[in-house]
C-alpha cells in the first residue's frame, strides 16, 4: 500500500513536500517514481529515484525544482517542490516500480490515491 499526504495550495514561487508511506512489501528494495495527472488527462513521469537513495531522475519540466528522497529505515519516500508554477497544479502519485534500478516512468505495479496540489495566486 502507497499513502501519499503533504499536498494543499501553494502561491506561485512557493513550496510543498509531499510524503508517501510504504507498506506491504520490501519498500527498500525497489526503484519508486512520482508522478502526477492532470484534468481529464493520464499520468505524467515526473522523477524517480531508484532502491539507493542516492540516484534520482528528473522529468525536464521538474529538473532542478523538485527533488526526490527516500528514507528506506522508514519506508518514505517524499517529493521537495520548490519554485512551484501553476502548471504543477495537478493530482501527485507516489508509485512503485518493478525493479530495484530501473525508472520506466510508466511500469508501475503498485500506486497510490493520490494527493491533489494546487497552485494558485
Amino acid at each position: 500500500q502507497l499513502v501519499e499526504s503533504g499536498g494543499g495550495l501553494a502561491q506561485p514561487g512557493g513550496s510543498l513536500t509531499l510524503s508517501c508511506a510504504a507498506s506491504g512489501f520490501d519498500f527498500g528494495n525497489y526503484a519508486m517514481s512520482w508522478a502526477r495527472q492532470f484534468p481529464g488527462k493520464g499520468l505524467e513521469w515526473v522523477g524517480g529515484i531508484v532502491k539507493d537513495p542516492t540516484d534520482a531522475y528528473y522529468d525536464d519540466s521538474v529538473k532542478g525544482r523538485f527533488t526526490i528522497t527516500r528514507d528506506n529505515a522508514k519506508r518514505m519516500l517524499y517529493l521537495q517542490m520548490n519554485d512551484l508554477k501553476l502548471e504543477d497544479t495537478a493530482r501527485y502519485y507516489c508509485a512503485k516500480e518493478r525493479t530495484s534500478y530501473q525508472i520506466t516512468g510508466r511500469d508501475y505495479d503498485l500506486r497510490g490515491q493520490g494527493t491533489q496540489v494546487t497552485v494558485s495566486s
